[in-house]
């Protein structure tokens, strides 16, 4: 199936306002500690540049609300040079309070964390080269803070710190965003599941609605026949070539409506709301089956236990999920793809296998997972969506390797009472 959809369109979700508050609360905190250690732990920073430096901030904050009437959303590069801007500013603060030895310095890791949980690795790393460039230097170049009692540190601790630091950096860096990644994939299989299913079930309403059409037009349109035909038979129109002329015209162009909701009628989409309230399985897969075989591949479909098929409720999802999972089979399929139905009081039991080469191995533990594929042709999202669709409905996949090769997916579907 050929989805159209561009997965790298979805938002990052970062709202502005959240980035505002947070940097609100840096704000409150930045400025009660440099009040606190100047005014009561006697503490002798520069407080006027501390000051100058939270001012600058504040008013940048201020800006960004005039910025969040227009979108409160944040484009991938307006994130990043939001994080960019805390970053030096907080790098400027622990210049001018004691550098590597303030013990706020470990804040530096949160602009970073940010942008690993939701912006593309390339801001990330950008950050936590800057990150790293300003431990380095605020270990070398500083203010230091004077006050009352001594402290000396020796230098092997300003290396084991510094180092300590960077270290952090890197490794909450590179395991937020493996996190984090992980999330992104899965919610973008999902939205690209939703979006899939929604726009499956507009096109069976347009085919709905064309049915629909197709009976309420017919009943007026057979009316206009019947009286053009008595018009035709009246007297003074045989025998006013101009007035016959234009009936024969409008009949002609009533032809054309009657040979339009012909083919509508003919079209077994737009009859989905009369053909689908009872049908049964082996009809659903054939229609997938035809709509997906462009390779010739020979189906085959085995009911068991031998007798007249049960009806099923048509749903969206049981269309779709196994859809999807057919069109898998025919692309790895040498030449015939079986479809065994079974069936008790509770629920349908489906098995669809192919002759191909299996699962690999190297993907085998992975199915169900998005963005796993046998090939490079897909998306890697075919049993993915399937499952969800499936399971969605109160059923359940298993997948597995036939002994004589071949791979075999098994549906469950509970039946409905």
């Amino acid at each position: 199936m050929n989805y159209s959809i561009k997965l790298d369109n979805i938002p990052n979700n970062i709202l502005l306002i959240n980035l505002i508050k947070i940097r609100w609360l840096a704000i409150f905190g930045q400025l009660s500690a440099i009040l606190i250690s100047y005014y009561y732990l006697e503490i002798f920073i520069p407080v006027f540049s501390c000051f100058l430096i939270i001012v600058v901030s504040a008013f940048v904050n201020l800006f960004s609300l005039f910025r969040k009437k227009i979108n409160n959303y944040l484009s991938d590069n307006e994130a990043f040079y939001f994080l960019l801007f805390d970053t030096l500013q907080l790098g400027i603060l622990l210049y001018l309070t004691g550098g590597i030895y303030n013990p706020f310095s470990l804040l530096l890791i949160a602009p970073l964390i940010i942008s690993a949980s939701y912006l593309p690795i390339v801001f990330s790393v950008i950050l936590s080269l800057l990150s790293i460039i300003t431990v380095i230097l605020i270990s070398y170049f500083y203010i230091p803070i004077t006050w009352n009692d001594s402290f000396t540190v020796p230098n092997v601790f300003r290396y084991g710190l510094s180092l300590s630091l960077i270290i952090s950096l890197i490794f909450i860096a590179i395991y937020v965003y493996l996190l984090a990644n992980s999330s992104r994939n899965i919610s973008q299989a999902l939205f690209h599941t939703r979006s899939v299913l929604a726009n499956q079930k507009k096109l069976s309403e347009i085919g709905s609605l064309s049915a629909a059409a197709v009976h309420e037009i017919s009943t007026p349109l057979n009316t206009i026949f019947l009286i053009l035909n008595d018009l035709r038979d009246e007297k003074f129109v045989r025998n006013n070539s101009e007035i016959k002329k234009e009936i024969e015209l409008l009949k002609s162009q009533a032809e054309k409506c009657r040979a339009i909701l012909l083919t509508l009628s003919r079209n077994p989409q737009n009859l989905k709301d009369k053909f689908f309230d009872n049908t049964t399985l082996s009809n659903i897969i054939k229609l997938n089956f035809d709509k997906f075989n462009n390779r010739k591949i020979k189906l085959e479909i085995n009911i068991i236990p031998k007798g007249n098929e049960p009806f099923v409720f048509f749903k969206d999802e049981l269309m779709y999920g196994l859809g999807n999972i057919i069109q898998n089979a025919i692309q790895h399929a040498n030449s015939i793809v079986k479809a065994d139905i079974y069936w008790n009081e509770a629920q349908f039991k489906i098995i669809i296998n192919d002759d191909g080469n299996g699962f690999p191995k190297e993907i085998f533990d992975k199915i169900g997972n998005p963005y796993i594929s046998k090939n490079n042709n897909g998306m890697g999202l075919g049993i993915f969506i399937a499952k969800n669709l499936i399971e969605n409905i109160g059923g359940s996949i298993f997948c597995k390797n036939e002994k004589d090769d071949g791979a075999s997916v098994e549906v469950i579907i509970i039946r409905d009472t």
